[in-house]
């Protein structure tokens, strides 16, 4: 005899989209959605830049600390394959110098991350973003091989930086689009090693602070596939874009997020 199973209606199935993110309304779910989207349309496309998408945009609506601990748990298996598949073509004598600052600089700035206060912590992180975002833009390069002082002080930045809102990436894309001799396919490829190293480094500073959570394991679900779906786009545009699209794609979407972001727009927006 065969026993029928019968589910419930797909209205009343158990878990839905909220189930994963508890307390939240559905204007800031969607700016998550959508910070997790374009973060990954710009990671995928340049190698790096989810952070400094996604951060601002969903410290508006989980705050800062909150925010650190599911980008981390949405980066992570994404992060380590690409690093693996980058490790060959990437520049070791440059990376390791970084690494090392970066590692030793971490704790500091998460220290400052639980120490600041949330609006604080909102202003400096978009103002970071949008100041390098015109560094960059402003076409400034230099010449020569990167001496070793330069590499610690950017790893040390790196560092700090990451441990305030995982937005290490920034100093290094500066660092790596401002020299001249590089092209973008050494650029990504130093950046992509370097974030899967630091990702492992930084998870194990981040669970001792506490701030790698069940409940941000839980939030992250959800935001796998639209992360892994912006990958996907933004690796297949950069395959067919040119290397001023390149930037100056990447250079928008990073403005744009930091703009939106900024604290001064709350009572305008209703934040």
């Amino acid at each position: 005899m065969v026993r029928r199973i019968s589910f419930p209606p797909v209205e009343t199935m158990p878990y839905s989209l909220s189930s994963f993110m508890p307390g939240l309304t559905s204007e800031a779910t969607a700016v998550l959605l959508g910070a997790t989207l374009l973060g990954g349309l710009v990671r995928g496309f340049t190698g790096f830049g989810f952070a400094m998408v996604f951060m601002p945009l969903a410290s508006m609506v989980l705050g800062p600390v909150a925010a650190l601990g599911l980008i981390w748990f949405i980066d992570l298996p994404f992060a380590l394959p690409i690093a693996a598949r980058s490790a060959r073509r990437a520049e070791w004598a440059e990376i390791l110098p970084l690494l090392l600052t970066a590692t030793l600089a971490l704790p500091v700035g998460v220290w400052l991350l639980t120490w600041l206060d949330r609006a604080t912590m909102r202003w400096i992180l978009a103002l970071l973003v949008l100041a390098a975002v015109a560094l960059m833009a402003s076409g400034w390069r230099y010449h020569g091989r990167p001496s070793v002082p330069l590499s610690l002080g950017v790893g040390g930045l790196s560092g700090l930086c990451n441990g305030m809102a995982s937005i290490g990436g920034m100093p290094l894309a500066v660092f790596w689009l401002g020299a001249q001799r590089n092209d973008r396919h050494k650029t990504r490829a130093n950046m992509q090693t370097f974030f899967g190293l630091s990702t492992l480094v930084s998870g194990t500073v981040l669970w001792w602070k506490g701030i790698l959570t069940l409940g941000a394991l839980v939030m992250a679900v959800p935001l796998f596939a639209i992360y892994g779906a912006g990958l996907w786009a933004g690796t297949h545009g950069y395959r067919l874009a040119s290397e001023q699209t390149f930037r100056r794609g990447a250079y928008l979407l990073i403005f744009l997020s930091a703009l939106f972001s900024l604290p001064l727009w709350d009572g305008l927006l209703g934040r």
